[in-house]
């Protein structure tokens, strides 16, 4: 790949101008542009999404890319990252994609703290197919499929993310480019499972700019490495309460991420095997 050549792609953009979308591509681009300044090159990165809105960010960059099934990014990166460690795996996943048919797969990998990054797009809408509401909507959301309103309170996914394992949990917004790229950076970086929440707004379906502007701040992030804090940061907003919403890393933790157990079971049993043939004990 030409080190030269712009990271952005020339296919067509088909997002709806104003879209969140926008802003998170253009983090991650400038974000990947720094990795390379660090000595990382862009043939060390893999992206893998779904199926969304969210998911043609494959196709706006000149990157090594998987396009995988309905809620099915993190087993398909999970596999790319197992067969080759050195690659930097990032996942781009809606909150319908992730946070509904990608459920079970999100708890088992915060869980094994495979080495990926999980970032979604989270509107708390399913934008793709018209407006029905996702697992993150807020109780009374009338959409095409619930005119009514739902009848329900949102999963709050920091909570359940942090209650799997995840060592590296964040929360970014699409309209605070300087805090996401930091976090985007903070978490490709990490040595273990990083999930990004980003709230972003469907310009079309679910347009809360003004909700997010109002009650978004970030937090001081002096007690990252606190779990009892970080899961009172994460209750203080479920996706459904008038706020306030916090921003920012609320936990960090180093522990040994799968394909590190792997290779030292393979390390273990190469030297057990050697020990054989040479009849020590």
């Amino acid at each position: 790949m030409n080190p030269d050549a712009t990271l952005i792609s020339d296919t067509k953009n088909t997002w709806c101008p104003g879209c969140g979308n926008f802003s998170i591509q253009h983090a991650f681009k400038n974000v990947i542009e720094e990795f390379e300044k660090e000595g990382i090159p862009r043939e060390k990165f893999v992206l893998v999404s779904g199926i969304g809105c969210h998911a043609k960010i494959v196709d706006y960059f000149r990157l090594n890319s998987f396009y995988s099934l309905h809620g099915r990014t993190i087993p398909v990166a999970t596999g790319i990252k197992m067969a080759n460690p050195e690659l930097k795996v990032i996942c781009f996943a809606g909150d319908g994609d992730l946070y509904a048919e990608g459920l079970d797969h999100l708890i088992h990998a915060a869980k094994r703290n495979i080495d990926i990054t999980v970032i979604c797009h989270n509107n708390r809408v399913y934008g793709l197919t018209t407006g029905q509401y996702t697992p993150t909507s807020p109780y009374g959301y009338r959409g095409r499929s619930t005119p009514e309103g739902i009848h329900e309170y949102p999963l709050n996914i920091i909570e359940m993310v942090l209650g799997s394992g995840a060592t590296f949990v964040a929360r970014a917004y699409s309209r605070n480019i300087p805090l996401l790229k930091r976090i985007m950076h903070d978490a490709i970086s990490h040595p273990g499972f990083a999930h990004i929440d980003v709230l972003q707004i469907c310009a079309t379906f679910f347009n809360v700019t003004s909700f997010y502007d109002e009650h978004v701040y970030e937090t001081s992030e002096v007690n990252v490495t606190q779990f009892e804090m970080a899961c009172r940061t994460g209750q203080q907003w479920n996706y459904s309460d008038p706020g306030p919403i916090p921003l920012g890393i609320f936990y960090k933790t180093i522990r040994s991420s799968l394909p590190e157990k792997r290779e030292q079971k393979k390390v273990d049993r190469m030297k057990s095997i050697q020990d054989i043939l040479t009849g020590h004990s």
